[in-house]
């Protein structure tokens, strides 16, 4: 039936939020119709929208959306490799009883992702 899907994130400034999912999470920039909207290649099935915040939906609101990523790397890596690119953990990694490592942060205007390993048991 889905082959695919898009999250869709409102951001305040495309400059800044095309910089932060390309440069600092190293995803690849897909097509960008000036500040009317960018598509991230999230990876297999996934892209990432961007679209300007409006008045109606603004950038960042606390709760509206939460980016998860699976890796393909262990988790400490991860989180190393990210925060030498200036990305600012919540807390430290979260261990839910060895099935599911979990690490949180945020985007420039305040959106909220997170990094999560699977233990291999449940991969």
């Amino acid at each position: 039936m889905f082959r695919a899907g898009v999250v869709t994130i409102y951001v305040s400034d495309m400059d800044r939020a095309v910089q932060f999912y390309t440069e600092a999470l190293g995803f690849a920039l897909k097509e960008r119709y000036g500040n009317h909207w960018a598509s991230i290649d999230g990876g297999p099935g996934l892209t990432i929208g961007l679209h300007p915040a409006t008045a109606e939906v603004p950038a960042g609101r606390q709760g509206s959306i939460a980016l998860g990523l699976y890796l393909s790397q262990p988790i400490a890596e991860a989180v190393k490799t990210l925060t030498s690119r200036g990305i600012a953990f919540t807390g430290p990694v979260i261990n839910d009883d060895g099935m599911l490592s979990l690490a949180f942060f945020t985007d420039p205007d305040g959106n909220s992702l997170y990094l999560a390993e699977m233990s291999q048991s449940y991969k």
